[in-house]
């Protein structure tokens, strides 16, 4: 599936992304890919004694997770330039072993660069559980190409 445009982005529009179980495997990986073996992420008897009462997922993993789920929408497959900016991000609840996450991403500016062949496409990312709950809440700053002439 191709990915829209610039000019096929406009403020307001809204989209949802499918949902993703994370798993122990996941904190794992991600332990390991970074090297952050906090306690609190791989230790289960020790993240009991926590006022979360079990291991939590890295906050970072949750946002490298979204942003994997805003690329399986196709929305950007083929027109994203780069991811440019995260900004005034923010980890609200923590994601647990067994949450199915998903992300809501409303877009909230665009700006053409004519110079890139393309814009900027700002959007807010709100990053659910399975209950709905915000967990994890920012903004992503995208460039992406304009239509072929």
């Amino acid at each position: 599936m191709a990915g829209l445009y610039f000019e096929e982005f406009s403020v307001g529009q809204k989209f949802n992304t499918v949902g993703r179980t994370v798993s122990e495997g996941d904190i794992f990986n991600f332990a390991g890919l970074t090297g952050d073996f906090n306690q609190i992420h791989t230790d289960a008897a020790f993240a009991a004694t926590t006022q979360f009462g079990q291991r939590i997922a890295h906050g970072l993993l949750g946002l490298s997770l979204a942003t994997g789920l805003i690329m399986r929408t196709g929305l950007l497959e083929g027109t994203v330039l780069a991811f440019r900016e995260i900004t005034e991000w923010k980890f609200v609840k923590p994601f647990y072993i067994g949450d199915t996450i998903y992300a809501e991403l409303t877009v909230t500016e665009t700006k053409a660069l004519p110079r890139i062949g393309g814009g900027a496409l700002i959007s807010s990312i709100a990053v659910k559980n399975q209950n709905d709950d915000i967990c994890q809440r920012g903004s992503l700053n995208l460039l992406v190409l304009s239509k072929p002439k």
